[in-house]
């Protein structure tokens, strides 16, 4: 019998812990998390970031001073 390919753990993130990361309030994550910019999963009555999305977000959102 064949064994499954284990698949990579995804790290989630509460919105509190997104917030500190960003350095921006809670509601600007509930804001980004509600607009479709970042990706988030409800679990419950909250919401859950992976890991990754915070990440892609971050990359995106950069922007180069001359």
């Amino acid at each position: 019998m064949e064994r499954p390919t284990p698949r990579p753990a995804v790290a989630f993130l509460t919105v509190v812990e997104v917030a500190a990361i960003m350095r921006v309030s809670k509601m600007t994550v509930y804001r980004l998390v509600h607009g479709g910019e970042l990706a988030a999963v409800r679990v419950g009555r909250s919401f859950r970031v992976p890991e990754s999305a915070v990440r892609q977000y971050l990359a995106g959102a950069r922007t180069d001073v001359a």
